[in-house]
């Protein structure tokens, strides 16, 4: 389940860069979404507003904005420059290990987008203001944004891709091992 999918066989009607610019189309897309949604968290919410709190959903869902200098869950606070070299280095690997899934299956290129997308949005908050800005509680979890969705969401989806995979890889080596 680790390792690569095998670049599927190509026809000449598809052209290569389809699924790298689906890929780009995504990250692009959640890149612009988090960074104008973590604006408006700032304009409204922010230190200039009076850090104030918007309750959504009475005791499920609060707006609130709150600088991490960590990573997820708090982890490695202070640590903003490790974060965000670690940060790009692992969306370089995902986009390298994971390529040939983005281009078998538009599942994979969406997972890809979306972890690419997210990492990168929270990227540019540590460049741009040494911590990233988180604005979404809810009980019993730590606060987050957008881009913590979208890469929750892309590897979620990515592992039911790989799942899937290993599952038919499985059930075609089982027939070709019937057919003997």
């Amino acid at each position: 389940m680790t390792e690569p999918l095998a670049q599927p066989a190509r026809s000449s009607a598809q052209p290569t860069w389809r699924p790298i610019a689906l890929v780009g189309l995504i990250a692009a897309l959640v890149l612009v979404v988090d960074q104008i949604s973590k604006t408006l968290v700032v304009a409204t919410l922010g230190p200039s507003a009076g850090g104030r709190t918007l309750e959504l959903i009475p005791g499920v869902l609060w707006l609130l904005y709150v600088e991490n200098t960590g990573a997820a869950f708090g982890l490695f606070q202070g640590r903003n420059p490790v974060l965000a070299a670690v940060a790009l280095v692992i969306v370089l690997l995902l986009a390298i290990w994971f390529r040939a899934l983005a281009a078998a299956t538009p599942w994979g290129a969406l997972a890809l987008g979306l972890q690419i997308g997210g990492a990168l949005g929270n990227v540019v908050d540590r460049l741009r203001h040494g911590f990233v800005i988180d604005f979404i509680d809810v009980p019993f979890w730590p606060t987050f944004n957008l881009a913590d969705s979208a890469i929750t969401i892309g590897v979620a989806i990515l592992l039911v891709v790989l799942v899937r995979s290993d599952a038919q890889r499985a059930s075609q080596a089982e027939q070709q091992d019937g057919r003997r």
